[in-house]
């Protein structure tokens, strides 16, 4: 297995995955284990991973989602849960209130632990030799996700990942200028020039399905409302109030 930091520095996305390709049983047991072992806030562990090998039950999804059609093709497809059910369980278990709906706060723990082993997921895939996709646009869908595979109240789809063995090779994605990223001892400001430059940087990068500069795909998106069926969902499933 390669070294965890080389793993990390030379991260690629891929979206294309040989479909006769399975993963073996240890392999994915491999990417589970060390999924379950991020770090997470007073060991809570408070997300869930649900494993997708059903054809039928990914059919559905890429229905959904026709934007990643490698939801079907890869080898597996985890979705990545916040959990707080098995907190609400607890609690009624020790008969004690349960006011989570009250604030974010608690909301914001559950995913941040989703968030944690998810990318432990993707390393450990990495490590392994395999490649894989974040697929955060499930939260498009979230209710009907929700709905197909049967979640309770108090859980929520955060991500899901696509894992499988690449048959496109990827080239290593450029990140921001470290100005515009690494704060030392509080926020600095910096020059809108970092941002510029990387736009540039990106150009000759030239990423087929990038259509437009880094900074002009992101200012479009977040000039459209955000999706609030993700608010919708959250009171429903009992992680905030209306």
């Amino acid at each position: 297995m390669k070294e965890a930091i080389e793993v990390m520095n030379n991260h690629r996305t891929y979206r294309d995955f040989d479909e006769n390709y399975q993963l073996t049983e240890d392999e994915l047991n491999q990417i589970l284990t060390a999924s379950r072992q991020a770090p997470s806030w007073m060991n809570g562990q408070m997300y869930s991973i649900v494993v997708i090998k059903d054809r039928d039950i990914r059919k559905k999804l890429v229905e959904m989602n026709p934007g990643n059609p490698h939801m079907l093709k890869s080898s597996v497809f985890l979705l990545f849960l916040a959990d707080l059910k098995r907190t609400q369980k607890v609690a009624e278990h020790y008969q004690v209130d349960y006011p989570i709906a009250e604030g974010i706060d608690p909301l914001i723990t559950a995913v941040t632990d989703t968030a944690l082993a998810l990318e432990n997921a993707v390393i450990a895939t990495e490590a392994l030799g395999l490649g894989s996709v974040v697929v955060g646009s499930i939260r498009k869908d979230i209710k009907e996700i929700s709905e197909l595979l049967h979640l309770p109240d108090y859980v929520l789809p955060v991500a899901g990942l696509s894992i499988g063995k690449p048959t496109v090779e990827m080239r290593i994605k450029p990140r921001l200028p470290e100005k515009a990223v690494i704060h030392y001892d509080g926020y600095q400001d910096y020059d809108y020039q970092e941002i510029e430059n990387y736009d540039k940087t990106m150009e000759i990068f030239a990423e087929a399905r990038e259509t437009k500069l880094w900074s002009k795909k992101f200012a479009d998106y977040f000039s459209n409302k955000p999706n609030t069926g993700v608010d919708t969902f959250v009171k429903e499933q009992k992680f905030l109030k209306d």
